[in-house]
């Protein structure tokens, strides 16, 4: 999967990489940090505003773990379905960490805030999947509650760069050198399926994981949302505010339950 992603749906790995080898790659990739990355500088603030913080598709937890270090005091609750990654959350134990999907949350009113990072949104591909997950979430959320999310715009159409030329060479928390690159399989209706390929430099792979992303049009989502009972408080084409445009590659989104 692309860096920014926070999981595969399905992957077989090498006797020599596990699934929770998978997890602290994701971290070395893509490490949570306000002062280098945009989109984290946009969400740090409204998660350290927010006394109750749902974050949906937490992955390893990174932003959670960020908040406690920068002094969160409020209740902090993480929802991923991949077990290595909770695993890895689960370092810390003065976050609540709850196994499940987006579309099974059952909690009622208790949250200030909900946000989907790192495109955690584009996971949820089908109509019925997004609705689900949409009305769940709604219904986590305080009246006056806000979910904030990202998701690339198509006219980007990122993935015409996940190819082998575009890998990764990184070393991971063990020491070894690995190159890590995305294969693009089809693109139909809006839905990318890819590959993700963890290999050693010689080209051994270690592991290999198929996902499938959702790419939204701006008023496809608007509808989504209105229709999950959400009023959309903004739409911005980038992580500085700006509003979407034909140069825009992502679309991030602001709504809150009435």
């Amino acid at each position: 999967m692309p860096t920014d992603d926070p999981r595969s749906a399905s992957g077989c790995s090498d006797a020599g990489f596990t699934d929770a080898d998978a997890a602290a790659l994701y971290d070395v990739l893509c490490p949570w940090d306000a002062r280098r990355w945009p989109g984290d500088a946009f969400y740090e603030p409204l998660v350290l505003a927010a006394d109750a913080v749902l974050d949906v598709g937490c992955g390893t937890g990174a932003m959670l773990h960020a908040a406690r270090r920068h002094g969160h005091t409020g209740r902090l609750t993480g929802l991923d379905p991949d077990r290595a990654s909770l695993e890895r959350a689960r370092r810390r134990t003065d976050v609540e960490w709850v196994r499940g999907t987006a579309a099974e949350a059952a909690w009622d009113a208790e949250f200030a805030l909900a946000v989907m990072t790192g495109h955690a949104f584009q996971c949820l591909v089908s109509d019925d999947e997004l609705r689900a997950s949409l009305a769940a979430v709604r219904a986590a959320l305080r009246p006056g509650g806000r979910l904030v999310f990202e998701t690339r715009h198509p006219q980007a159409r990122a993935w015409e760069r996940w190819s082998p030329e575009h890998a990764t060479e990184v070393v991971d928390v063990s020491g070894r050198r690995l190159r890590v690159w995305h294969e693009t399989l089809s693109v139909r209706d809006g839905v990318v399926t890819f590959t993700e390929t963890t290999a050693t430099p010689g080209g051994r792979v270690l592991r290999r994981a198929t996902t499938a992303l959702r790419f939204l049009e701006p008023a496809a989502l608007d509808a989504l949302l209105r229709a999950a009972g959400f009023t959309v408080e903004a739409v911005y084409g980038g992580w500085d505010r700006g509003p979407v445009t034909a140069e825009s590659r992502e679309i991030v989104a602001v709504a809150r339950r009435p």
